[in-house]
């Protein structure tokens, strides 16, 4: 970014790597933030640190946050926010979407985070709607294979909650996890073998790096999956239920905004989010020859017709 001597300095540190137009939700949060009325050269600076995958690079990325020093750090990983609070208890820390702040240890409660971090979570619930969605999209599916990350501090959780839903609908689960894309092709043909009728996959840096591929795995094997956002929709995935991530940016930047102006993380209740988008694609349907009722299509956000 280009420095200013004026004004405060944000900073995004994800796990990810920077794709060519921009990750979201970042972008709708620098949108929403240009909207409230700071402008990165003119009255903000913004600092960008991408971990590309790597877990182990995080501590010295949030050191050089940490070191410049910045204002307020913004980041969805939980994992990356451990690394910046080892280093500092009073740079403010916004999470955009954690799966477990509480149980992480990130914050003390929801309703009042304590310590220098606040922001937004994701609902548990998610993963017994998912599974529900998916069995009533694909009838057939006695059993279901879960995609998960090896390595990924939230991977616990997910598995747990996944598996509670699982047993409260009487699917039996395959849990998959694989550590990076090299496994991918392994990790589907290990589902096929386990006679697996449908697929979960994790929202997870990892994944949502590789959308399109493994979307393209789905439809290759085939195996109807449930994918985390609905940007896997858009690239051929089957189904999509999650949070929206343009009104989870919007929503960060609101807490951005607060803290600028003297909001103090620890008083800032943490928000679930509000809004969740179900999005089914008929032509990758088509493609693995579902027909999908009209109960889940007439509840859909969005369609994507072949």
């Amino acid at each position: 970014c280009t420095a200013i001597d004026e004004g405060p300095r944000i900073a995004f540190l994800t796990l990810g790597s920077p794709p060519p137009s921009g990750p979201r939700p970042v972008g709708t949060l620098i949108k929403r933030l240009r909207e409230l009325g700071y402008e990165e050269g003119r009255n903000i600076a913004v600092e960008y640190r991408w971990a590309e995958g790597k877990i182990d690079r995080l501590p010295d990325l949030a050191a050089e946050l940490v070191g410049l020093p910045v204002d307020i750090i913004i980041s969805g990983d939980t994992d990356a926010i451990l690394a910046v609070q080892r280093l500092s208890q009073t740079i403010p820390v916004v999470m955009t979407a954690i799966a477990d702040p509480v149980g992480s240890g990130l914050v003390a409660s929801l309703v009042r985070p304590g310590g220098n971090t606040t922001g937004l979570t994701m609902m548990a619930e998610l993963a017994g709607k998912r599974l529900e969605l998916l069995r009533v999209i694909v009838p057939r599916a006695v059993s279901m294979a879960v995609l998960a990350h090896r390595d990924h501090r939230p991977t616990a959780q997910f598995i747990r909650e996944t598996e509670v839903a699982g047993q409260a609908l009487n699917v039996p689960l395959q849990i998959v996890q694989v550590r990076d894309p090299g496994e991918f092709d392994g990790a589907f043909a290990n589902m096929i073998r386990a006679r697996a009728a449908a697929l979960i996959i994790q929202n997870n840096f990892l994944f949502n790096t590789h959308l399109r591929r493994l979307a393209d795995l789905g439809i290759k094997h085939p195996l109807p999956a449930m994918y985390p956002f609905r940007n896997f929709a858009n690239v051929g995935g089957l189904i999509t239920y999650g949070p929206d991530p343009d009104d989870l940016g919007r929503r960060a930047a609101t807490y951005v905004d607060k803290i600028l102006k003297g909001a103090k993380p620890a008083d800032l209740p943490i928000e679930q989010p509000t809004k969740f988008d179900l999005v089914i694609n008929l032509k990758t349907a088509k493609t693995l020859g579902l027909t999908i009722p009209q109960s889940p299509l007439s509840r859909a956000d969005e369609v994507i017709h072949p």
